[in-house]
């Protein structure tokens, strides 16, 4: 039997492409986010991947961090997975800070498939080396502990062409 696909995968997907626009005009989407999530600034210069993350979370009735700008406030929340599963969220060292995105999917030699915003300036997926992560979460849902199926440990494998993200500020 398929899994059904998770809401909060379903959402990202239906904003890959979606981009910031540089100068002093802002993508009037991710500011909508932003305005939702209560935000204090409204642009899309400040690094955005967590407000993606919530932005999808929240869509999907999940819960978000007190934090949730940040992407390593994310660690403040979830259920602490010790492998990823399809559908987690992944927090990422890098220099500077964080960055935050959800698992889809691993590659032939082992990079992790990130589905995430401010990936590149967009919604975009992108292959990530495993040695960069600090947490894999699954998001909880009305403060109460979630989890996986099983299943969803067992991740896809997909090609992905270009290179390994490094620094997504």
């Amino acid at each position: 039997m398929a899994l059904q696909e998770l809401p909060w995968i379903d959402e990202a997907r239906k904003h890959l492409g979606l981009a910031e626009i540089p100068g002093k005009q802002h993508n009037k989407i991710i500011i909508n986010w932003l305005i939702a999530l209560g935000a204090w600034w409204r642009d899309d210069e400040t690094p955005w991947c967590s407000t993606f993350v919530a932005h999808c979370c929240r869509t999907a009735g999940r819960d978000l961090p007190k934090h949730w700008y940040r992407a390593k406030g994310w660690l403040e929340t979830g259920t602490r997975l010790s492998k990823p599963a399809y559908g987690c969220i992944v927090v990422f060292e890098r220099q500077g800070g964080g960055h935050v995105g959800f698992v889809i999917g691993i590659t032939k030699d082992g990079c992790l498939i990130v589905i995430g915003g401010n990936q590149g300036n967009r919604v975009s997926i992108a292959k990530f080396s495993r040695d960069r992560v600090i947490a894999y979460l699954w998001p909880n849902k009305g403060g109460k502990p979630a989890y996986p199926v099983a299943e969803r440990y067992v991740l896809p494998v997909l090609s992905a062409s270009g290179q390994v993200s490094r620094n997504e500020a």
